[in-house]
């Protein structure tokens, strides 16, 4: 706020008094009234704001209704138009307790013992990109769903569905990547299924896998439980597997070397959860990456998430891939990375943890839990303004898992 005093000089103050007191009285209320207005503007522009939020807020409430008539490719991109197929199809079809808390797993009880279970299907294209295979990727990414429930993963099963003239010799090299991913998981790939389709109505191959464990924690762990002052965990750099999958398709060229994260992760929650009983939640960011993961967290919890986006590790040639295509990283697939939902006074210590873990070098505190607006995640920039971050929208980056 700049306000102009007039500068009167000490002979002029000596001189005429009440002159001097006049003008200074009028420069006053000359500053009174600016800032007045300017408070009144600011006040006018906050309650805009504020109007905004609440009718996102209102509108996130509302039933979910499909627009569409048929299947896109959005529906599988992990983000809004998934979350809202599921809620509106699935959920709707099937629902029942375990159902509706929409975890990445379910978790019971069975002869006083917990369990979790869980399944993904893998379509990604093309099936050999740097740093993996669609063979590994079924492997880590079940057992990572498992580990969001602090389950140790026991056992997987997996479905092959095989289109004609599809290389045995492939088929063997993708087969061997599983295996290879099991055995340093200490898991067994235990039964599983074949089918086979006809030439051109697959891509090669598709899988399927499905994966049980045990919970060996106390921790009450559920995207429901996120409470304001809570802190916010991201165990590294985002967005490496998405760009390696767009790389090893031709769509960038790129010389720089962006290998997929794919990875296990059961270890580094295992050692979080051992420090750290009374974690909140935990999710990997894969389809739709970070921001859906956190959008998923504050609506089902009915809380505010600040993500302070200078604090969010990304590479530089992730990010400057991701400015050639026109997108955030935040939204991003990751398949080596976990979201950790955590009570404040615990914060410190499940960062340092996370960080010892060979995988989580670069981990990060990159937000904090806030009550209103509930169910909007908010970032803030590194000028002090804030913006909604919705859900992914669309599907910028297909089948990418």
């Amino acid at each position: 706020m700049r306000c102009t005093l007039e500068v009167v000089s000490s002979s002029i103050v000596d001189a005429a008094p009440l002159i001097f007191l006049a003008k200074l009285r009028a420069a006053v209320l000359v500053a009174k009234a600016q800032l007045s207005t300017s408070c009144r503007r600011f006040s006018d522009m906050t309650e805009k704001a504020g109007d905004v939020l609440r009718r996102i807020e209102r509108l996130k409430r509302k039933p979910i209704r499909l627009r569409e008539t048929n299947i896109t490719m959005a529906h599988g991109a992990g983000g809004k138009a998934t979350h809202d197929l599921i809620v509106a199809v699935f959920l709707e079809a099937f629902r029942n307790p375990l159902l509706e808390k929409l975890d990445d797993q379910a978790t019971f009880e069975l002869n006083g013992m917990r369990l979790a279970i869980t399944t993904d299907a893998f379509t990604v294209h093309p099936l050999f990109f740097p740093g993996g295979d669609i063979g590994c990727l079924s492997v880590h990414g079940t057992i990572n769903d498992l580990a969001t429930a602090g389950a140790r993963p026991l056992f997987l099963a997996a479905a092959f569905v095989l289109e004609e003239g599809f290389p045995i010799d492939d088929l063997k090299r993708i087969v061997d990547s599983m295996a290879e991913a099991a055995e340093r998981c200490s898991v067994q790939i235990v039964t599983g299924d074949t089918k086979t389709v006809q030439r051109g109505k697959g891509d090669g191959v598709y899988i399927v896998t499905t994966g049980i464990g045990v919970v060996e924690h106390p921790a009450n762990l559920s995207i429901a439980n996120a409470r304001p002052g809570d802190k916010v965990i991201l165990s590294g750099t985002i967005g490496e597997h998405g760009i390696a999958v767009m790389v090893a398709r031709g769509n960038l060229d790129f010389e720089a070397d962006i290998q997929s994260d794919t990875a296990p992760l059961w270890d580094m929650v295992d050692s979080v959860l051992k420090v750290c009983p009374r974690v909140r939640c935990m999710r990997d960011p894969t389809r739709g990456g970070v921001a859906t993961v956190l959008n998923e967290i504050a609506q089902a919890s009915q809380v505010c998430i600040r993500v302070f986006d200078e604090a969010v590790p990304v590479r530089p040639e992730v990010r400057g891939a991701c400015e050639i295509l026109g997108i955030d990283p935040l939204y991003v697939a990751n398949e080596g990375k976990m979201v950790f939902i955590v009570p404040s006074e615990d914060a410190e210590k499940v960062l340092e943890t996370v960080k010892q873990h060979p995988l989580g070098k670069d981990a990060a505190v990159i937000g904090q839990v806030e009550e209103e607006p509930a169910g909007i995640v908010l970032l803030e920039t590194g000028i002090g303004g804030a913006r909604v971050l919705d859900m992914l929208t669309g599907d910028p980056l297909p089948r990418i898992c």
